[in-house]
This record gives structure tokens, C-alpha cells and sequence, in this order.
């Protein structure tokens, strides 16, 4: 019998206010899988990522977060399924004036009743799974931008969610840290069980940690490509998915169609 998936968005126009940005996108993503939503900028990554946490209402269709529909939850139901889900945007967002173990500490202040002491004890677990052990004490200004990114999502697993969500957790590193924060995410992902669904155009990054990945397009508003991104690098379904993986540009249409034969 097949799994349910963890996330499955239908039919989904996304967008702001009345502005649609993306419209009728259809993927799941199965459980324990790194799943990556990539494409040009601009083109709307980064807004799917939230309206599968809720901070954006869809102009149409559904999305299912664990087989319940989080378009039409409300109340008790709709925080649960929050809950369930850790996100770390690219900017980290870590408190300035707090110690990366206040930081961590936050959401279970916030959403649980244990007392301080533990609090402290699981936040000090988060920090160490993610290489920040001695760390504790420090203020995010005095750390490296690859250690900021560590600490956000040492935060974002606070809560033990099953589901984590990361928006370009590459951006801005140099490639030594951001290949070190792959293998943070791929480790994660199996000794913790989590699955992950990763933003990113760092092609890097997309080898070294997806199972599968869409792509998303800003002229067609759609998702023009689906599958194991080696796939999708060797068998470019369109002239745009080839481009992207070859990092070619538009002006190089004639090279592209060489390439792709028939596409």
C-alpha cells in the first residue's frame, strides 16, 4: 500500500492580494525524502514555500499537510499542523541580542510547559546535532554565516517537527560551508527521519542533497519539470530545464536546441 504523502498541493494558484504568481501546481512529497523546489529568481519559490506554512492564503486549491487540508483548518487543527513543521527562511532571523541556546530555546518557551532547565538541555542537543556544540553561549554577530545558517535551523528542529522546510539555506556561503551544510542537511534527514523540502538554485547543492525536485517557471507560471535531478540534467524535458542545468542563457537558444535535439 502506498504511503500517504507528507505534503500534497492541488490545484494550487499562488500568489499575493489577487496577483497570481503561479497557477494550477500539482506535486507531493513523500516522507523522509529531500525534496527540492528550484528554478530561475523570481519565478516563485520561495512563495510556495509560504503558503505551505500558511502565511499565504491560496487564490485556488488545496494543500494537505499529513492527509488534512491546512487551506481549510482552523484553530486547535490549524496550529498542530504548524507544529509539525519547522522552517528556517533565508535570512535566518536569529535574535540579535540572544545567545544561539536563547535563540533555540524560544519555541519551546513559547509551545510547551517544560520546565527551564530542560528546555536548556534539549536546546543544547539541537545545537550539537548541528555542529554547534561549545557554541551555546555565543551571540549570532560573533559566528560565521555558515554557523548563523546551522543555529536557524537548529531552532527550526526545536519543536522535534517532521517536516522542515528551508529557504536558500546556501545562500550567500562560500562553497567549502555550503557543501558542509549539505551534509548537515542529508545527516538530518537520516538520523532524524525528517523530510525536508529545500528552496534552492545552487546546482551543488541540488546534487549533493535531492531525492527529487520540481522546477518552476516564471513565464509559463507552472512547474515545467519534475524528477531526480541526474534526470533532469541528462534528459532536460524543455529548453529552459536544460539551460538551467548547463547554466546557459537565453541568447544561447541555437547551442540549447543542438543539445536537446528534439526539444
Amino acid at each position: 500500500m502506498e504511503q500517504e504523502p507528507v505534503i500534497q498541493v492541488k490545484n494550487l494558484t499562488a500568489g499575493y492580494g489577487r496577483t497570481a504568481i503561479l497557477e494550477n501546481l500539482n506535486f507531493q512529497v513523500r516522507k523522509g525524502e529531500i525534496f527540492v523546489i528550484l528554478g530561475g529568481s523570481g519565478c516563485g519559490k520561495t512563495t510556495v514555500l509560504r503558503h505551505i506554512i500558511g502565511l499565504l492564503p491560496p487564490l485556488k486549491g488545496q494543500i494537505f499537510i499529513h492527509g488534512k487540508d491546512l487551506t481549510s483548518a482552523a484553530g486547535r487543527q490549524k496550529e498542530a499542523l504548524l507544529q509539525s513543521i519547522g522552517v528556517s527562511f533565508q535570512s535566518g532571523a536569529l535574535f540579535g541580542s540572544m545567545t544561539l541556546l536563547e535563540n533555540v530555546c524560544l519555541p519551546l518557551e513559547e509551545f510547551t510547559d517544560l520546565p527551564q532547565t530542560l528546555i536548556e538541555q534539549i536546546a543544547a542537543i539541537k545545537l550539537r546535532l548541528v555542529g554547534l556544540n561549545g557554541y551555546e553561549e555565543h551571540l549570532p554577530a560573533q559566528l560565521s554565516g555558515g554557523m548563523q545558517k546551522r543555529a536557524a535551523v537548529a531552532r527550526a528542529i526545536a519543536l522535534d517537527p517532521d517536516l522542515l522546510l528551508l529557504d536558500e539555506p546556501s545562500a550567500g556561503l562560500d562553497p567549502v560551508t555550503s557543501a558542509g551544510l549539505d551534509q548537515m542537511i542529508v545527516d538530518l534527514s537520516r538520523r532524524l527521519d525528517i523530510t525536508f523540502v529545500v528552496v534552492t538554485h545552487e546546482l551543488q547543492s541540488i546534487f549533493a542533497i535531492a531525492d527529487r525536485a520540481i522546477m518552476l517557471d516564471k513565464e509559463t507560471r507552472g512547474i515545467i519539470a519534475e524528477g531526480a535531478p541526474r534526470q533532469l540534467k541528462d534528459q532536460p524535458p524543455n529548453e529552459t530545464v536544460w539551460r538551467f542545468f548547463h547554466r546557459k542563457a537565453a541568447s544561447e537558444k541555437a547551442e540549447t536546441a543542438k543539445h536537446t535535439g528534439a526539444l
